[in-house]
Order: C-alpha cells, then sequence, then structure tokens
C-alpha cells in the first residue's frame, strides 16, 4: 500500500498503523478479536505463548491478517538459544555464542537462511534479530541476559558475523532488525527488569558499541531497514533534566537518541521501532500513555506493547489523543507512516506452509547443533 494510501485512512487506523501489538493466546478468540478489531494495528508480535504447531501459528497470523484492512507486518524474536519463540515446535536453534565460539561462519549464514525460510512458511514477514551487542570479557561479568545473545567480543567480529546472519535471513524475504541500538552490551541490569545505565563516554559508544551499526549504515546496498532502539539510559550523553525517572531517559523514549543520533549524526532514514514498552525500564517510570507518546516524539516509528491487551488499549488511545490535541503534529505522524508503507513495500505474498521443506530445514538444524556440539540451556548431553 503506498505512503498516500495510509494518509487517506482515517485517522484511528493511522494511529494503528504505529503499534506492533502482542497477542493473548494461540488463537483469535474473541478478546483478540476486539483486540485486534479496536487497535487496527500496523504489526502483530508472537511469543512462545502463541506457538502450538506449525499449522496453528500460520492460522493464527493468517486469521490476523484477516482482520485488519491493510498490510500488516507480522513479527517474532527468533535469535536462537535463550530466545527462541519456537522452540516447542522446532528443534532449538544455537545460540549467537556457540557460534561465534566455533568461528562458524557458515553457521551463522545456515541459521539466518533456515530461521528466515521458517519463519516466511509460518507466516511472518520480520524477525527481529540480530542482536549487535558487544560482549567483551569485562562485559561478561555483568548480569544484563546477554551474555549468550552476542556474536562477538570486539565491533569488527559483531558486524562480520551479524552481517553474515542478514545475508542469510534477508535473502528468503524475511527482513532483519538490528538491535538493541545504540548498544547495551555494557549495561548493568536486564532492561526487562529495569533501566540498564551504560556508562560509557560519546567516544567509547562510537569506538565500540555503534561501530558495527555505523559500518552498515555508510553501506550503499540498503540492507539494514529496521532498527529497534533500546531501554538504556546513557548518562554520560544523554542528561535530561526533569524527567519522571530522573535525569536519564531511556534511549527508545530520548530524541537525543532517536532522532539526533541515530536519523541525524548517523543518518539512518528507514523503521525505528521501540523495544517492548511494557519493560520494566519503562513501565517502572512511566504510565503506558505517556511512554508511547513520549517514544514517538522521539522520533520512533512503531511501538512496540507485546503482552496485556488493557496496556496495548491505553497506549494507543494516548497517542491518539496526543494527535487530536495537536501535541503530535499531522506532518509528524506522516514521516513515520511513509517510513512504515515504505517498509510494508518490501513484503513479499506469504508462501505455503510445506511440511516436506520445514522438516528438511528441521534436519539442517539439528546437523548444525551436532557439529558445534550445542546443547539447549537447560538440557544435558545424553
Amino acid at each position: 500500500m503506498p505512503s498516500d494510501k495510509f494518509f487517506s485512512l482515517p485517522l484511528e487506523q493511522q494511529v494503528g498503523q504505529l503499534f506492533f501489538i502482542g497477542l493473548p493466546g494461540t488463537e483469535i478468540d474473541q478478546a483478540a478479536r476486539e483486540l485486534i478489531e479496536e487497535i487496527k494495528p500496523g504489526g502483530i508480535i508472537l511469543f512462545g505463548r502463541n506457538v502450538e504447531s506449525p499449522q496453528q501459528v500460520r492460522k493464527l497470523l493468517d486469521d490476523a491478517r484477516a482482520l485488519i484492512p491493510s498490510p500488516v507486518l507480522c513479527g517474532v524474536d527468533q535469535e536462537g538459544g535463550l530466545v527462541d519463540r519456537m522452540r516447542e515446535i522446532f528443534p532449538p536453534m544455537p545460540s549467537a555464542r556457540a557460534i561465534r565460539q566455533h568461528g562458524d561462519l557458515a553457521g551463522v549464514r545456515t541459521l539466518g537462511r533456515v530461521t528466515g525460510e521458517v519463519l516466511r512458511m509460518l507466516g511472518f514477514d520480520i524477525n527481529f534479530a540480530p542482536v549487535r551487542s558487544i560482549i567483551t570479557q569485562e562485559r561478561s561479568q555483568l548480569t544484563n541476559g546477554l551474555y549468550s545473545r552476542s556474536f562477538g567480543q570486539s565491533p569488527g567480529e559483531v558486524l562480520g558475523y551479524t552481517t553474515v546472519y542478514m545475508r542469510g535471513l534477508q535473502g528468503t524475504g524475511c527482513l532483519g532488525c538490528l538491535k538493541h541500538f545504540p548498544g547495551i552490551g555494557a549495561g548493568n541490569v536486564d532492561s526487562h527488569i529495569e533501566m540498564p545505565l551504560v556508562p560509557l563516554s560519546r567516544d567509547d559508544l562510537l569506538a565500540q558499541d555503534l561501530a558495527p551499526y555505523i559500518e552498515l549504515f555508510q553501506r550503499a546496498d540498503d540492507r539494514v531497514r529496521v532498527v529497534m532502539v533500546s531501554h538504556g539510559g546513557f548518562p554520560n550523553i544523554d542528561i535530561k533534566h526533569g524527567t519522571t525517572g530522573g535525569l536519564i531517559e531511556p534511549a527508545s523514549i530520548s530524541p537525543r537518541i532517536v532522532t539526533n543520533l541515530l536519523r541525524q549524526e548517523l543518518g539512518y532514514k528507514h523503521l525505528v521501532v521501540t523495544d517492548d514498552l511494557e519493560m520494566g525500564a519503562i513501565a517502572k517510570q512511566f504510565e503506558i500513555e505517556d511512554a508511547s507518546t513520549r517514544a514517538f516524539l522521539a522520533g520512533e516509528d512503531m511501538l512496540l506493547i507485546c503482552a496485556t491487551p488493557e496496556t496495548i488499549r491505553c497506549g494507543y488511545h494516548g497517542v491518539l489523543q496526543a494527535v487530536r490535541d495537536k501535541k503530535i503534529t499531522e506532518r509528524r505522524l506522516q514521516s513515520s507512516l511513509r517510513r512504515i508503507a515504505a517498509t510494508k513495500a518490501l513484503m513479499r505474498p506469504p508462501v505455503s506452509l510445506d511440511m516436506e521443506r520445514y522438516n528438511k530445514l528441521a534436519d539442517e538444524i539439528r546437523q548444525l547443533n551436532k557439529r558445534l556440539e550445542y546443547v539447549y540451556p537447560g538440557e544435558s548431553h545424553a
């Protein structure tokens, strides 16, 4: 759908385009139907709670799409390792760290390609991966939950592995998403719990965590179309007085990070999404209506609210009211609708769920796990 078609939608549906929402269960029951019909979201994201079988996942997404009058991005966090939403219906996928430890660039390309093929057959358009956190030896002692999710200890290592992963993934027609900008590998806690403080200077951030982003943004092949912004706090580069949580804003709602750094300084022109606005880093400081509005005003295009239907509704109505009250201008709304439309223009038609191919891909992952001697976290060797 061209962007001018988005502009002709009723205001309520234009605002719905800004939201990536989670669904409560494994089917479109009355509660899910009412939520989708009220919001008419631009995106839907699934989690493990939504997954029972390949056929069920595909039907869930097809049924959701049928309720929404405009194209909808269907996404998932399918990294492998600890973040493996398909573990109930597909062999466990290896973690980034397991592949990097073996120096297996062929393996990371296989992981990207197989992930993309499987997700496309299940009905997805976008995978919120890869993680681009740099986990040095020193950072590996931190309790931020990123240790096994990182592809490397240096900018070059992370750039190399994630670039190959993206080629494999996006070659299947499944979009990737670089996360979590501008880098939270040095954060002291898990942002699911509270806001991690990243105590880096601007120069250190540019030399380390931002370096892989800068390198890809400067390439002419336009490979990067979606970036997710973290909830990390950056006290040495982003101090703002008078905020609810004190001097430091989470990056996801900070104009200095999203607009000034990502868009203006680094020149990134495509879709920007928040991390889940229900995570502790946000929820402990802000009401969802305020957080959603702040995030959009900071420069985000799409807002992820992943779990609670009532929270999703409150976030949506908070932004809708901000538009009606002119706190969000028509020009600002249209700039995001253009980027959303451009991203959706990249979506390919759904592919059929071919269980013979699906099972061959499962065998590829089993062979990759065997080559890596990978054991899913929590499991033991036979």
